[in-house]
């Protein structure tokens, strides 16, 4: 199975965000390492995800519906989403892969 890596960090409270992209970049690589995961590729955005519309969560969403990767590998779950829509379209995705295992 191919998996992404997502690292993002937000632009608009740069002081209250601990982990940089290139830190979340590591402990990702390093956990697919140790699991054995293969990374098709890997995405960094800079924006903030309280509102819906960010390109690059976007284009791996839509390359996940594609059926070219089967998840995503985050530092943290609120790196994905902070906002219902982005979160919706998540749990769709979710709920697909585990319909489709049943």
């Amino acid at each position: 199975m191919q998996y992404f890596l997502y690292a993002r960090k937000s632009t608009d409270v740069e002081d209250k965000q601990v982990m940089s992209i290139e830190a979340q970049l590591t402990e990702l690589r390093a956990l697919a390492r140790r699991d054995g995961l293969d990374i098709e590729e890997e995405y960094i955005e800079k924006r903030s995800a309280k509102v819906p519309g960010r390109p690059i969560f976007d284009e791996m969403l839509k390359r996940i519906e594609k059926g070219e990767a089967h998840g995503i590998i985050c530092w943290k779950i609120d790196r994905l989403s902070r906002n219902p829509v982005d979160s919706g379209r998540i749990s769709w995705l979710c709920n697909k892969a585990l319909s489709k295992k049943l």
